[in-house]
């Protein structure tokens, strides 16, 4: 090798170790969950191990359990990694959501619906502005959830609402503020998970009841990463905005939209995996859709 070709080489992989040094600083590390989080109900059916990294929710006949993060925040990107109840699950439901409080409160959910052993668990997503939800979508997740971690994602903005699993898109909820739809602005929110029994609804509308013979029921939830506003308990919106644990100061998730090929796996997922769409449901609403319905779902 010449004295030119070692100094390229040499130069080459300087700039590959530089490259990988900055991905890694750039990259938000996932959080702890014994200073992250706070197991809110359960009576010790809740558990944090390995030292912060692995916190485990548990469900019998007599109560399920759940968490909340420390923090309320208002818009963000909220990562979860989650192992869901394996074998016959059905009645119970696993849930990573976000929050307010009270009557007109708002919320963004994820929640899995328990299933007979062999069939598909479905993933229901709703959005609440001012108390009122009924934006529900549905989908058949394309994996065993059960035998591995997989990440979930919520990206809160000021524009839209996007849901993630394992980044690829499932659905966007636009703020359509405009043409009168309510869409959660100015409530900070908390992180939620939880693991309960809604055998009365969860599974089949109903008619697979939960089989406590299976009990206890557990789910796995790791890395959870909260990149976003940070509000101190009780303060008004624009105290909100100065403050974020995104460390990295990658702040993309405030004006996220979806790229091309974001759209084409939007598509894809809703083609192939989507089992529930109010913006479809005629019976449901017959007297005519909501306005948003109508518009781009991207």
């Amino acid at each position: 090798m010449t004295t030119f070709s070692k100094s390229r080489a040499l130069t080459n992989l300087a700039v590959v170790f530089v490259s990988i040094v900055m991905t890694s600083l750039v990259t938000p590390s996932a959080g702890n969950f014994n200073t992250d989080v706070d197991i809110n109900w359960g009576d010790g059916r809740g558990k944090i191990l390995e030292g912060g990294r692995l916190l485990t929710l548990s469900l019998d006949q007599y109560s399920g359990s759940g968490f909340q993060s420390k923090n309320e925040y208002l818009f963000g990107r909220f990562d979860m990694q989650l192992k869901l109840v394996p074998g016959d699950s059905a009645g119970t439901v696993t849930t990573f959501f976000l929050s307010s409080q009270g009557a007109g409160h708002d919320e963004i959910d994820f929640e899995f619906l328990g299933n007979a052993s062999g069939q598909p668990y479905t993933v229901h997503t709703n959005v609440y502005s001012q108390g009122k939800g009924n934006k529900e979508q549905q989908f058949h997740l394309w994996f065993d959830p059960t035998a591995a971690f997989h990440t979930y994602s919520i990206v809160w903005n000021s524009q839209r609402i996007i849901f993630l699993v394992d980044n690829i898109p499932i659905r966007v909820f636009n703020n359509n503020q405009a043409i009168g739809i309510p869409f959660p602005t100015n409530q900070p929110m908390r992180v939620y998970c939880s693991l309960w029994n809604a055998d009365d609804w969860a599974t089949q509308g109903g008619r697979i009841k939960t089989d406590w013979t299976k009990a206890p029921f557990t789910a796995y939830y790791r890395n959870f990463n909260a990149n976003g506003n940070v509000c101190a308990s009780g303060s008004n919106v624009g105290s909100c905005a100065s403050k974020s644990v995104d460390s990295s100061n990658s702040r993309t998730w405030q004006t996220q939209e979806l790229d091309a090929n974001g759209r084409n796996r939007l598509r894809w997922v809703q083609q192939k995996h989507m089992v529930y769409n109010y913006c479809a449901d005629v019976q449901r609403f017959p007297q005519g859709f909501s306005a948003e319905c109508k518009r781009s779902r991207f």
